[in-house]
């Protein structure tokens, strides 16, 4: 699969640092419209600089585009080129209109090329340790899911001095602006839509906790956002993200016989953890520190496979790579890509409905679905 990065920004360092790990993978090159960003990255990883996006769109060589700019751009670049006949990988959202997402999926569709959404860390062994768990019932019936992606007080961090390796400031202005939910929602919205199925209902509501952000903005965008998933399959989840919240992202699977959980999304390496609930043991669970001294707390899952790839700078253990890799294999390999365009478009549905309960409704009937899809081979 030959490919072009479209945007050299904090992100795409993320990418270039995982390209290593999928040899089946080969960059063409890069653009940025930032001419001196286009610069600084593609002699930082010794890349090709593209001179325009229009030079990349001309390039028959380039069999898909990764589209890596500012969220408010991610429709207009992923519509430009499928319609120049690449396959697209954009990160997340999708679009920023669930008007543009459907128009996407429907675009790629009729000219049967593939269009994937971040993130893919549903692929990662976290994920997949977890999925195999619930599919072998060690906790029994699953019901409930508490999901967490709170990043910690972000308008109060020294923000302003974070780097990517090559150059990159954090785009401050533009996470503020677009929300932390369009962000990030979709790490655990991807998993469990995996593990789950379709959603067919989301409660939702959002907020500015913190407006100002202690710096100029154009405008206000919620930076605390809680939704409430009800699934085809009766399984039921509350999800929260926020910006001001003490760091937290853990994830708790509750079954009639045990909860599964782990600390964090963005760690592929991240230890998965089970609990049994034996008579016992349900005593306990008001006292998980006294369960813990009198030998009955958690134990670990043995994982899948060991977590052995070149993951991200920073705090992101992952394979950022891995989704363009699934849609190359799904060509190479003539099958269906597990990360679907209408997977995509069910995901980034949940999340704008999250995002935005008063445009798409604080009580949200979900139109759009997806047909389920397998797990990794080394996962079953």
């Amino acid at each position: 699969m030959r490919f072009a990065i479209i945007g050299c920004g904090y992100v795409a360092d993320f990418y270039a640092d995982t390209l290593p790990n999928h040899p089946q993978l080969q960059l063409t090159g890069v653009f940025d419209r930032n001419p001196e960003r286009n610069r600084l990255f593609a002699e930082f990883h010794k890349f090709r600089a593209y001179s325009s996006l229009q030079e990349v769109l001309d390039d028959g060589s380039v069999e898909l585009v990764l589209n890596l700019t500012n969220p408010r751009s991610h429709f207009e670049v992923s519509m430009a080129a499928l319609q120049a006949g690449k396959h697209v990988y954009s990160e997340k959202p999708l679009a920023m209109s669930l008007d543009h997402c459907q128009a996407l999926v429907d675009f790629a569709a009729s000219k049967k090329l593939l269009l994937v959404s971040a993130p893919c860390n549903v692929l990662g062994e976290n994920a997949q340790t977890i999925w195999k768990a619930l599919r072998e019932q060690q906790i029994g019936v699953p019901r409930l899911v508490y999901a967490e992606i709170d990043d910690g007080p972000v308008p109060l961090l020294d923000y302003k001095k974070w780097i990517s390796k090559s150059g990159a400031p954090w785009p401050y202005k533009d996470e503020f602006e677009v929300g932390c939910t369009p962000e990030h929602a979709a790490y655990y919205l991807g998993m469990l839509t995996a593990f789950f199925g379709p959603a067919k209902r989301i409660t939702s509501f959002s907020t500015a906790v913190m407006e100002d952000k202690l710096v100029p903005l154009d405008m206000i965008t919620a930076d605390y956002a809680v939704g409430c998933i009800e699934f085809r399959s009766g399984v039921v989840a509350r999800l929260t993200c926020s910006l001001y919240a003490p760091h937290d992202h853990r994830l708790r699977i509750f079954g009639d016989k045990g909860v599964i959980s782990t600390d964090e999304v963005w760690h592929y390496g991240a230890t998965v953890h089970i609990a049994k609930r034996t008579p016992l043991r349900l005593k306990f669970e008001k006292y998980p520190t006294l369960a813990r001294l009198v030998g009955l707390g958690q134990r670990s899952l043995r994982p899948v496979r060991p977590a052995r790839f070149k993951a991200s700078g920073g705090p992101h253990k992952m394979d950022f790579c891995r989704g363009i890799a699934e849609m190359a294999d799904s060509i190479t390999e003539n099958r269906p890509c597990r990360l679907s365009a209408a997977w995509s478009l069910h995901v980034n549905e949940l999340v704008l409905a999250m995002q935005n309960p008063g445009e798409y409704g604080s009580v949200r009937e979900i139109t759009s679905t997806f047909e389920p899809f397998s797990p990794m081979p080394w996962a079953r």
